[in-house]
Protein backbone atom coordinates (compact mmCIF):
# COMPACT_ATOMS: atom_id res chain seq x y z
CA UNK A 1 0.00 0.00 0.00
CA UNK A 2 1.36 3.21 -0.71
CA UNK A 3 2.78 6.04 1.86
CA UNK A 4 0.37 8.10 0.79
CA UNK A 5 -2.43 6.21 2.73
CA UNK A 6 -0.72 7.81 5.86
CA UNK A 7 -2.97 10.42 4.96
CA UNK A 8 -6.38 11.61 5.84
CA UNK A 9 -8.63 12.22 3.00
CA UNK A 10 -11.51 13.64 2.08
CA UNK A 11 -12.99 12.47 -1.15
CA UNK A 12 -16.01 15.30 -2.54
CA UNK A 13 -18.65 15.64 -4.68
CA UNK A 14 -20.86 18.24 -5.86
CA UNK A 15 -24.82 18.02 -8.10
CA UNK A 16 -24.77 21.64 -9.69
CA UNK A 17 -27.60 23.82 -11.05
CA UNK A 18 -25.18 24.70 -13.55
CA UNK A 19 -21.09 24.92 -14.62
CA UNK A 20 -20.74 28.33 -13.52
CA UNK A 21 -19.59 28.22 -9.89
CA UNK A 22 -20.19 31.86 -9.44
CA UNK A 23 -23.54 32.03 -10.26
CA UNK A 24 -24.62 29.10 -9.78
CA UNK A 25 -25.12 26.83 -6.79
CA UNK A 26 -24.20 23.25 -5.46
CA UNK A 27 -27.55 21.24 -5.19
CA UNK A 28 -26.10 18.08 -3.62
CA UNK A 29 -23.16 17.38 -1.47
CA UNK A 30 -21.36 14.11 -0.79
CA UNK A 31 -17.90 13.40 1.16
CA UNK A 32 -16.35 10.57 2.41
CA UNK A 33 -13.24 10.56 4.94
CA UNK A 34 -10.36 7.90 4.71
CA UNK A 35 -8.24 6.89 6.94
CA UNK A 36 -5.61 4.80 6.68
CA UNK A 37 -7.34 3.27 3.53
CA UNK A 38 -10.27 3.13 5.09
CA UNK A 39 -13.31 4.91 4.74
CA UNK A 40 -14.87 5.68 7.80
CA UNK A 41 -17.20 8.42 7.75
CA UNK A 42 -19.95 10.02 5.26
CA UNK A 43 -21.99 12.76 4.87
CA UNK A 44 -24.37 13.34 1.89
CA UNK A 45 -27.34 15.85 1.58
CA UNK A 46 -29.22 17.78 -0.63
CA UNK A 47 -29.26 21.15 -0.85
CA UNK A 48 -32.29 24.04 -0.47
CA UNK A 49 -32.07 25.82 -3.68
CA UNK A 50 -35.16 28.23 -4.20
CA UNK A 51 -34.92 28.45 -8.21
CA UNK A 52 -36.34 25.97 -10.54
CA UNK A 53 -33.35 23.48 -12.09
CA UNK A 54 -33.39 23.19 -15.92
CA UNK A 55 -34.81 19.89 -16.78
CA UNK A 56 -30.99 19.29 -18.56
CA UNK A 57 -29.85 18.98 -14.72
CA UNK A 58 -33.19 16.84 -13.91
CA UNK A 59 -32.69 14.42 -16.57
CA UNK A 60 -29.08 14.23 -15.59
CA UNK A 61 -28.66 14.26 -11.74
CA UNK A 62 -32.02 12.67 -11.36
CA UNK A 63 -32.90 15.80 -8.65
CA UNK A 64 -35.93 17.59 -8.82
CA UNK A 65 -37.17 20.83 -7.80
CA UNK A 66 -39.48 18.69 -4.84
CA UNK A 67 -36.00 17.10 -3.81
CA UNK A 68 -34.12 20.79 -3.06
CA UNK A 69 -37.42 22.27 -1.60
CA UNK A 70 -37.00 20.01 1.32
CA UNK A 71 -33.05 20.26 1.31
CA UNK A 72 -30.40 21.36 4.17
CA UNK A 73 -29.78 24.70 4.22
CA UNK A 74 -26.46 26.16 2.74
CA UNK A 75 -24.85 27.04 5.40
CA UNK A 76 -25.34 24.20 7.36
CA UNK A 77 -24.50 21.91 5.13
CA UNK A 78 -21.05 23.47 4.25
CA UNK A 79 -20.40 23.68 7.82
CA UNK A 80 -20.74 20.47 8.03
CA UNK A 81 -18.72 19.47 5.16
CA UNK A 82 -15.92 21.96 6.37
CA UNK A 83 -16.05 19.76 9.79
CA UNK A 84 -15.51 16.59 7.23
CA UNK A 85 -12.61 18.20 5.28
CA UNK A 86 -10.49 19.48 7.92
CA UNK A 87 -7.17 19.57 7.10
CA UNK A 88 -7.45 16.08 5.05
CA UNK A 89 -6.65 16.17 1.59
CA UNK A 90 -8.83 16.38 -1.27
CA UNK A 91 -9.71 13.95 -4.15
CA UNK A 92 -12.08 14.49 -6.82
CA UNK A 93 -12.90 13.63 -10.28
CA UNK A 94 -12.75 16.88 -12.27
CA UNK A 95 -11.37 18.36 -9.03
CA UNK A 96 -11.19 21.74 -10.84
CA UNK A 97 -14.76 21.64 -11.55
CA UNK A 98 -15.59 20.72 -7.43
CA UNK A 99 -13.06 22.50 -6.24
CA UNK A 100 -14.09 26.13 -7.77
CA UNK A 101 -17.78 25.40 -6.26
CA UNK A 102 -16.18 25.09 -2.98
CA UNK A 103 -14.23 28.25 -3.42
CA UNK A 104 -16.79 30.83 -4.25
CA UNK A 105 -19.33 29.06 -2.16
CA UNK A 106 -17.04 29.62 1.09
CA UNK A 107 -16.32 32.88 -0.33
CA UNK A 108 -19.93 34.02 -0.42
CA UNK A 109 -21.06 31.94 3.37
CA UNK A 110 -17.75 33.07 5.52
CA UNK A 111 -15.73 35.18 3.39
CA UNK A 112 -12.62 32.62 3.24
CA UNK A 113 -11.82 29.95 1.06
CA UNK A 114 -9.86 26.78 1.71
CA UNK A 115 -6.41 25.79 1.58
CA UNK A 116 -6.40 21.92 1.16
CA UNK A 117 -4.34 19.81 -0.88
CA UNK A 118 -5.81 18.12 -3.78
CA UNK A 119 -5.55 15.26 -6.02
CA UNK A 120 -7.51 15.38 -9.45
CA UNK A 121 -8.10 11.68 -10.66
CA UNK A 122 -9.09 13.25 -13.86
CA UNK A 123 -6.02 14.82 -14.53
CA UNK A 124 -4.31 11.39 -14.00
CA UNK A 125 -6.87 9.46 -16.32
CA UNK A 126 -6.03 12.18 -18.59
CA UNK A 127 -2.22 11.56 -18.21
CA UNK A 128 -2.65 7.41 -18.27
CA UNK A 129 -5.32 6.82 -20.74
CA UNK A 130 -7.00 7.62 -24.06
CA UNK A 131 -10.60 9.43 -24.22
CA UNK A 132 -12.86 9.33 -22.69
CA UNK A 133 -12.36 9.93 -18.94
CA UNK A 134 -15.67 10.19 -17.19
CA UNK A 135 -16.47 8.70 -14.21
CA UNK A 136 -18.10 5.91 -15.66
CA UNK A 137 -15.89 5.37 -18.43
CA UNK A 138 -12.70 5.12 -15.76
CA UNK A 139 -14.97 3.04 -13.30
CA UNK A 140 -15.95 0.35 -16.24
CA UNK A 141 -11.88 0.49 -17.55
CA UNK A 142 -10.89 -0.51 -13.64
CA UNK A 143 -13.92 -3.04 -13.37
CA UNK A 144 -15.25 -0.34 -10.38
CA UNK A 145 -19.28 -1.03 -9.86
CA UNK A 146 -20.57 2.86 -10.57
CA UNK A 147 -24.11 2.29 -9.81
CA UNK A 148 -26.35 5.60 -10.14
CA UNK A 149 -24.10 7.88 -11.47
CA UNK A 150 -24.55 11.89 -10.84
CA UNK A 151 -25.65 11.36 -7.64
CA UNK A 152 -23.25 12.38 -5.18
CA UNK A 153 -22.55 9.80 -2.89
CA UNK A 154 -22.49 6.78 -5.56
CA UNK A 155 -19.92 9.56 -7.30
CA UNK A 156 -17.60 10.07 -4.51
CA UNK A 157 -17.73 6.03 -3.20
CA UNK A 158 -16.45 5.36 -7.24
CA UNK A 159 -13.88 8.05 -6.85
CA UNK A 160 -12.38 6.71 -3.80
CA UNK A 161 -12.13 3.21 -5.20
CA UNK A 162 -10.80 4.96 -8.60
CA UNK A 163 -8.17 6.44 -6.45
CA UNK A 164 -7.11 3.72 -5.12
CA UNK A 165 -6.69 1.57 -8.89
CA UNK A 166 -4.72 4.86 -9.51
CA UNK A 167 -2.01 4.16 -6.97
CA UNK A 168 -1.92 0.75 -7.27
CA UNK A 169 -0.89 0.74 -10.78
CA UNK A 170 1.75 3.69 -10.54
CA UNK A 171 1.84 5.48 -7.30
CA UNK A 172 0.07 8.60 -7.45
CA UNK A 173 1.87 11.44 -5.21
CA UNK A 174 3.68 13.15 -8.13
CA UNK A 175 -0.36 14.47 -8.96
CA UNK A 176 -0.54 16.31 -5.07
CA UNK A 177 -1.90 19.60 -6.22
CA UNK A 178 -1.43 18.73 -9.93
CA UNK A 179 -4.34 20.45 -11.82
CA UNK A 180 -4.79 19.39 -15.70
CA UNK A 181 -6.42 21.25 -18.28
CA UNK A 182 -7.20 20.90 -22.19
CA UNK A 183 -4.42 23.04 -23.82
CA UNK A 184 -7.58 23.62 -26.93
CA UNK A 185 -9.62 25.62 -23.99
CA UNK A 186 -7.05 27.08 -22.13
CA UNK A 187 -6.89 27.11 -17.96
CA UNK A 188 -9.24 27.24 -15.69
CA UNK A 189 -11.08 30.71 -14.72
CA UNK A 190 -9.84 29.94 -10.81
CA UNK A 191 -7.67 27.39 -9.67
CA UNK A 192 -6.32 27.12 -6.08
CA UNK A 193 -3.41 29.50 -5.26
CA UNK A 194 -1.06 25.99 -4.35
CA UNK A 195 -2.39 24.48 -7.74
CA UNK A 196 0.09 22.85 -10.27
CA UNK A 197 -1.62 24.03 -13.95
CA UNK A 198 -0.43 21.35 -16.76
CA UNK A 199 -2.10 21.92 -20.28
CA UNK A 200 -3.26 18.74 -21.53
CA UNK A 201 -3.62 17.08 -25.23
CA UNK A 202 -6.20 14.20 -25.12
CA UNK A 203 -5.28 10.37 -26.05
CA UNK A 204 -7.24 8.74 -28.70
CA UNK A 205 -7.24 4.71 -29.10
CA UNK A 206 -5.92 3.95 -32.05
Amino acid sequence: MSKLYANGYTVIDFETSGLDPIKDRVIEIAAIRCINGEIVSEFSTLVRYDDKLSPKITELTGITDEMTAGGMDEDTAFRILNRMIGNHILIAHNAGFDLGFLHYTLMRLAGRSFHNSFIDTLTISRERHAYPHTLKDMCDRYHIPLIGGHRALNDVIACWELFRKLDEEAPVQQHLNKLGYLSKYGPPRWSPPHAELEPIQLKYAR
